[in-house]
């Protein structure tokens, strides 16, 4: 099958595409790619084009960076369509040479120091307190919120969180066994304020098990056993624009959370565990760390020379 036929015939496309999704462990990773993927798609069939080759994926780069994304975005995109071009020659669907030359269309090279929205204490105060907690809808949402803040949860963390995930270790309530981005395992603390604001929902819900965080109706009752991630973009939203505060995302909070920790006094290596950060070098984008070189942390090494 030629290079063209692999993205133009819509059977072999959708066959494609379920091969790389089923490839992928971590359900974001693949979220994140079946977005991609479509993303590519639509682009594809917008114009004519030579077919799927390095130049084609080399002008779909071009028209990410033409957008403004960022280089972290213009990567994951990339790996998707590496990773459909490995799919498609290990399947016959695509000459060896041409998934080769795909493969090697280099990324965005990121440069300084990641600019993000970080929030103020005070708005994350503001925030916090936005939802009216005299409703179920409020309540619930409030908890979010905290778990966002307070524990650097993501959407998708929040919408799958259960009652199991919550325990007792070393005498202070938790989130054990926490699956994140790539399938790491990891444990987090859980500050008593984002306890209570929990256990006020869940109490008000009549829930104690499964999932924590369900659908409310217009009516202001628990209805359904699944909440969707998208349900926890649209809350952020609707909090921060009534708090002031614009282009807000939730991974925001979560870089928030990071960033009110390291001001309180939290090391480093604790917060990259608290995130679940294969790297420390992940934590510091997070942080918008930069070098200090007025006051260096090694100047206060007291030390000297005779002369």
């Amino acid at each position: 099958m030629n290079a063209l036929n692999v993205v133009e015939k819509l059977a072999e496309w959708q066959r494609l595409k379920s091969l790389v999704l089923d490839s992928v462990a971590s359900p974001i990773t693949r979220r994140v790619y079946n977005m991609a993927l479509d993303e590519f798609m639509a682009w594809f069939q917008q114009a004519p084009r030579s077919g799927f080759s390095k130049a084609t994926v080399h002008a779909w780069r071009v028209s990410l960076e033409a957008r403004g994304l960022g280089s972290s975005s213009i990567s994951i995109r990339l790996s998707a369509i590496r990773k459909l071009a490995t799919e498609a020659a290990d399947n016959g669907l695509l000459a060896p040479e041409l998934a080769a030359g795909i493969i090697r269309v280099k990324g965005v090279k990121a440069t300084g120091v990641r600019v993000g929205n970080w929030l103020s204490l005070q708005q994350a105060q503001d925030l916090l307190s936005a939802p009216d907690t005299t409703t179920m809808k409020g309540q619930r949402d409030r908890a979010m919120l905290a778990l966002l803040l307070g524990c650097g949860l993501r959407r998708s963390e929040i919408a799958t969180l259960t009652f199991a995930h919550i325990q007792s270790r070393d005498g202070r309530w938790c989130i054990v066994d926490l699956v994140g981005k790539h399938g790491r395992v990891r444990t987090t603390p859980v500050p008593t304020w984002v306890k209570v604001a929990v256990d006020a929902w869940t109490l008000a819900a009549g829930i104690g098990d499964g999932r924590i965080f369900l659908p409310v109706n217009r009516g202001d009752r628990v209805a359904g056993e699944r909440l969707g991630e998208k349900v926890v973009w649209q809350m952020l939203q609707e909090y921060a624009k009534a708090v002031g505060l614009t282009g807000i995302a939730p991974h925001d909070l979560r870089r928030t959370c990071a960033k009110l920790c390291r001001s309180a006094g939290g090391e480093l290596e604790q917060i990259q565990m608290l995130l679940g950060h294969a790297s420390v070098q992940t934590t510091e984008r997070y942080l918008g760390t930069k070098q200090d070189l007025v006051y260096a942390p090694n100047d206060a090494i007291k030390l000297r020379v005779e002369s």
